[in-house]
């Protein structure tokens, strides 16, 4: 703050657009992200009606917003609001990155980038040349798939238990896909089921069963001794499928790094500066543990 009353410090306005959103942990990663970059900043939360989403958005960017990011359930809409997109966006049909500027409103989807952030960075995994299974079809697993297609992974099935879903996912990747050399594939679950010999070193969780306690989808025999298991939920919702990895042997993973990596990821976006992502995923840790 200015020591000069009459000089009024207005700083750049951000926020995060949920139903729910009282949970999100983003104010307290940007808020960082900007102590430790020396960014001026305010980054708030922002509970949406379901029906409200375009309207609060459009006010937001009137009053001066300058982006936003964007979480369930409004992903999708977030998407068709831009004036312009990423691939990642085109690709996905989801958006949780606003960008807004006298030219209109820039969409991306930095979830995929923060995925393989964390794997790739932090767990220390490379992605290239591996066998990746990928459970869920829905909005999560739809932002990650392209960026896990760039890491030139050998093959990637995505299993659905809506077998049509995974198809459609597969069918709008397939030709970044042959691009980069990646093999491709919907996988019906019974399969993965039926044939214990589906196996594989990377097995990432992008439905919602942790969030509804249900089982995992998925047999344990798709773990490959000491494959990493990664739930996209952290906290209390990812614990069953990371207890489950552990008793067979995988290596166990929440998404408490994909958050702050794909908020790292808006953060450039936003601000031109890269933060110290790593950093503040090991004090977000500790501080949620203590």
């Amino acid at each position: 703050m200015s020591d000069n009353p009459h000089m009024m410090i207005t700083a750049d306005q951000y926020c995060v657009i949920g139903n729910p959103v009282a949970h999100s942990r983003s104010p307290w990663i940007h808020a960082r992200f900007a102590e430790l970059t020396g960014q001026t900043l305010q980054y708030d939360r922002a509970l949406v009606a379901l029906d409200g989403f375009a309207a609060h958005v459009a006010d937001f960017a009137a009053r001066g917003g300058r982006g936003c990011n964007v979480t369930v359930p409004f992903k999708l809409q977030a998407a068709e609001l831009a004036t312009r997109a990423s691939d990642r966006v085109r690709r996905a049909g989801a958006a949780n990155t606003l960008v807004f500027s006298a030219d209109g409103v820039y969409a991306d989807n930095t979830d995929g980038l923060g995925l393989v952030a964390d794997i790739v960075r932090n767990a220390g995994l490379a992605i290239a040349g591996k066998d990746v299974l990928l459970l869920g079809a829905g909005g999560a697993a739809a932002g990650a798939l392209g960026s896990l297609i760039a890491q030139q992974p050998r093959r990637i099935a995505v299993a659905n238990r809506t077998h049509a879903k995974a198809q459609a996912l597969v069918a709008q990747h397939a030709d970044l896909a042959a691009l980069h050399k990646t093999e491709l594939l919907a996988i019906e679950q019974q399969a993965l089921e039926a044939d214990s010999t589906q196996n594989f070193d990377i097995v990432i969780n992008a439905t919602a069963s942790s969030l509804a306690g249900a089982q995992v989808p998925a047999p344990a025999s798709v773990l490959r001794p000491g494959c990493l298991a990664y739930d996209m939920m952290y906290g209390p919702a990812a614990q069953a499928f990371l207890d489950w990895a552990r008793s067979h042997g995988a290596q166990a993973r929440d998404g408490l790094g994909m958050l702050v990596e794909q908020a790292a990821e808006s953060f450039a976006l936003w601000r031109g500066v890269r933060p110290p992502s790593q950093q503040v995923l090991a004090e977000l840790r500790a501080l949620l543990q203590a």
